[in-house]
């Protein structure tokens, strides 16, 4: 048998062994208090003050846009949304129904903005109404300790001041969606969020990561419900716990000028059309209009189902940027060219007469003149002053379509301009190799006489229509259009400057450029050219006329009235001039789609931009044409009257005579 003593033996290992494992685990609980408390304390201590703390993302604002005169053109406004934090959300269904009531929103929609939203976490704000009014932004301040969980969020919007003048060009921004994540992220090396607004077009979005600026963070301190008790500034019990504020981001100065912009879009008031204006010394863009519009600060607020319905539904597309992404037979204005190429080609010499009947016969085909008496002897200044078809229907025969072509790409046609503007196409210029490999057909004669007159395949855009016109203007330099001046801090050091780029140097005579550009100073200032009721005073506009057609037409089609046509059938109205003539320094196309005529719908808009420029930029020579036009008009108005009252006093001793 064991006695006590031999018991307390043999248990007495054991008890060394658990005494030392309770010694080692208190001593395990030590360190790993000193390790917690002392050697991580600070550390800890940060992040239990941080559990009272919430950290929101001050957004930067995007950088502003002026015009070339520093006129503010897109600013930052602030917008107020309801948001809710399902984290802090408590009484929910009380809750939901004191917010709804507040916001005239229906529960019913609330609930499913919240089921939406359940994939995010719960700490991340949600969203219930965007651009509240000051009213209901009141509301919900007084009540929030009634309302746990939510609460009104600051929201900088983009505001455009001219609304839908020249909207295109600028752009508008949006929240950018979870498809547009992925690629967005890699093509701008950006970490995009959702909930990011970006430029979704123009200049906002080819420039978004030079607007969009830096964001920021700022600690508050909150209550068990999420509520705001203040804002936290580094020191006392948050020291180590510092805000990042925003770095807004560089503004922009544009080549635009209101004004000139302004009339443009006026001018084109009811029609549908657009209008480019540009400097001809050096590519800046000094207006760019497309109608009909649309206003970017709808996109910028959060777009409504209504707005957007509207803009989608509209058959004349007014998200269309017209200048760029839409191209148009240039009718009669192409002539121009063709001119340039017979003249280049020895096809013709400038004061050289040729017969033009009414009509031109080839093989079995008729071509018409858009005079139905046709326009007898006609020389180069003669064919481009009263756009003569036949005229150009004789140099068709014998101008190669690949040469015409040639000269044609040489002033920017069939090329994207390079305007740093998003979706730009490039028009058209036919070849022969391009119709065979298109059709499987080879070219034929006949189609050089459509195209000669600027029909058929021949297609270009607006802006290069400005840009061709402006390398005539300027003696031959294709320049790249600019729409941007600098950008700059907002403490004004300048980022980056942009200045004139010259693309191709035409390869084409002073003396043809001289003999084309007489021609077209008279469309506008010969008593039988075809703008000269659209001319204007104090401006000596150079230019052309054009009408394009959008079907082929019959003959009885061809000169019946364009105006009791169907809208749709009717022809796009074109024009193109620079000015002054003998000094050109503007350059300005416009387009009016159906608008029947070149001078009667376009003329006016180009007109009317260039006296702008001219009134503003040049005032003493517009002051002094302005008085020479005036003079001159009396002399002709005398002079016609001279005659009348000659042929009326004739008349009445006729008739004496003959009694």
């Amino acid at each position: 048998m064991f006695g006590e003593d031999d018991i307390v033996r043999s248990h007495k290992g054991r008890a060394v062994l658990i005494f030392n494992i309770v010694i080692a685990c208190f001593v395990i609980i030590l360190i790993r208090l000193w390790y917690l408390q002392i050697y991580k304390g600070d550390e800890f201590y940060k992040y239990s003050v941080q559990n009272r703390l919430r950290k929101e993302t001050v957004k930067a604002p995007r950088g502003m846009i002026f015009s070339r005169n520093n006129e503010l053109l897109v600013h930052n406004v602030p917008r107020f949304d309801a948001i809710i934090v399902p984290q802090y959300l408590t009484n929910k269904k009380e809750t939901l129904s004191k917010l709804a009531k507040i916001l005239e929103m229906s529960e019913k929609s609330i609930y499913g903005i919240l089921k939406k939203n359940s994939y995010q976490a719960r700490y991340r704000p949600i969203i219930i109404k965007k651009n509240i009014s000051r009213k209901e932004v009141a509301v919900i301040e007084t009540e929030n300790s009634k309302m746990p969980g939510v609460s009104v969020q600051t929201f900088i919007s983009r505001e455009y001041a001219d609304k839908e003048i020249g909207s295109h060009a600028l752009g508008y921004i949006s929240e950018i969606s979870q498809q547009q994540l992925p690629t967005y992220r890699e093509r701008d090396n950006f970490h995009y969020k959702l909930g990011d607004f970006i430029g979704q077009a123009g200049i906002e979005k080819n420039f978004d990561l030079d607007l969009r600026g830096e964001d920021g963070y700022q600690f508050m301190e909150v209550d068990a419900r999420g509520r705001m008790k203040r804002l936290i500034g580094g020191k006392n019990l948050f020291a180590g716990i510092e805000n990042k504020p925003a770095t807004p981001g560089n503004n922009i100065r544009l080549t635009i000028d209101r004004d000139m912009q302004k009339m443009a879009y006026d001018t084109l008031e009811g029609k549908v059309g657009a209008a480019v204006a540009v400097d001809v010394n050096s590519g800046e863009i000094l207006a760019m209009v497309s109608r009909p519009s649309f206003d970017p600060t709808e996109f910028s607020r959060g777009l409504t189902a209504k707005y957007w319905k509207k803009l989608s539904q509209d058959e004349f597309k007014p998200m269309t940027d017209r200048t760029i992404q839409e191209h148009y037979s240039p009718g009669s204005t192409f002539k121009t060219f063709t001119a340039i190429a017979a003249l280049e080609e020895k096809i013709i010499t400038a004061n050289q007469e040729i017969n033009c009947p009414p009509t031109f016969r080839l093989g079995r085909r008729v071509f018409h003149d858009w005079k139905r008496g046709g326009h007898g002897l006609t020389d180069v200044y003669k064919s481009l002053r009263r756009s003569v078809d036949v005229y150009f229907y004789k140099i068709g025969v014998k101008l190669d379509i690949d040469i015409l072509s040639d000269y044609a790409k040489q002033f920017g046609f069939s090329s994207k301009t390079g305007v740093p503007l998003p979706r730009e196409i490039p028009g058209l210029l036919p070849y022969k190799e391009w119709k065979l490999k298109k059709t499987g057909e080879p070219w034929q004669k006949g189609e050089t006489l459509s195209c000669v007159i600027g029909q058929s395949y021949v297609l270009a855009t607006p802006i290069q229509l400005a840009m061709a016109y402006a390398t005539i203007a300027n003696g031959g330099k294709l320049l790249q259009p600019y729409l941007l001046k600098e950008i700059f801090s907002s403490d004004g050091t300048i980022r980056k400057k942009f200045s004139p780029k010259v693309v191709n140097t035409v390869t084409v005579s002073q003396e043809s450029l001289e003999h084309v550009k007489k021609g077209l100073y008279q469309v506008a200032n010969h008593r039988k050219g075809t703008a000269w009721w659209y001319r204007g005073r104090g401006i000596r506009m150079a230019g052309k006329s054009g009408t394009s057609q959008v079907r082929s037409m019959t003959k009885k089609e061809l000169f019946s009235r364009c105006v009791d046509m169907p809208y749709k059938d009717r022809h796009h109205g074109i024009f193109v001039a620079f000015a002054p003539f003998d000094n050109p320094k503007v350059a300005v196309a416009a387009v009016v789609e159906h608008g029947c005529s070149g001078s009667g719908a376009a003329a006016p808009v180009v007109r009317n931009v260039i006296e702008t420029y001219m009134k503003k930029y040049e005032p003493e020579t517009y002051a002094k044409y302005a008085k020479e036009d005036k003079e001159n008009a009396r002399r002709i108005y005398l002079k016609e009257k001279k005659i009348r009252d000659e042929a009326a006093r004739k008349l009445k001793e006729s008739t004496e005579d003959d009694e």
